[in-house]
């Protein structure tokens, strides 16, 4: 039967562009790994982000409303759009206000909040997760296996699963934690297509700056 649906979740599209603002199953909460993020992409932008002021661990990069299989983005709404003092206001998770624009305009307009509530709830959820004392601390270069980060998630949130969490790879790195949530924003399993683990054994996690 697992093998069936994973056919059939192959031969789906995986995006729904332009899907109907506020119909959706769950959340995904996508905690990037900044220092990643920061070698692979910000240096190069001089995104402020990668600073040496800052000391990003997993920042937010977005809260995603997700279906069982694939996910909406870019929807209509009949809400205004983001301003800039909201946008501007997500930067001390988000790394910058440009992201949480990206982030309203292909995501936040998919769960048929006003911009204000979204962001307050893209709060919320990455507020209700701890990240791990060990990576909020980080000051030397690791490798380790993908399957240690989910672990340390799990042991450091009570409730939180194994099948709730999927860690992400890029290049040879961590390159993000995404967590399943329900529209209240409690943990809940992945769907088939959300949980797909990086299998790595020597994945690189560059220290926080």
């Amino acid at each position: 039967m697992r093998a069936l649906a994973l056919l059939l979740l192959n031969a789906l599209p995986a995006s729904a562009e332009g899907g109907r603002a506020g119909a959706f199953d769950y959340y995904v909460l996508s905690l990037s790994w900044s220092p990643t993020f920061c070698a692979l992409d910000g240096d190069d932008r001089g995104a402020d982000q990668c600073d040496p002021r800052h000391d990003f661990s997993f920042t937010l990069h977005g809260l995603w409303p997700q279906y069982e299989f694939g996910w909406p983005s870019d929807c209509r709404t009949g809400e205004r759009d983001a301003t800039r003092a909201e946008t501007r206001a997500m930067a001390d998770i988000m790394g910058s206000a440009g992201l949480a624009w990206h982030e309203w305009k292909k995501h936040g307009r998919c769960s048929g909040l006003s911009a204000g509530d979204y962001f307050e709830t893209s709060r919320q959820a990455y507020d209700s997760i701890v990240i791990p004392e060990v990576f909020r601390a980080l000051r030397q270069d690791v490798t380790l296996p993908a399957s240690v980060v989910e672990e340390a998630f799990v042991d450091a949130n009570p409730g939180l699963e194994a099948t709730m969490v999927t860690i992400t790879c890029e290049a040879g790195r961590i390159q993000e934690a995404r967590i399943c949530l329900t529209k209240d924003l409690a943990p809940r399993p992945c769907g088939l297509d959300a949980a797909r683990d990086c299998r790595m054994r020597d994945a690189l996690m560059e220290a926080v700056r």
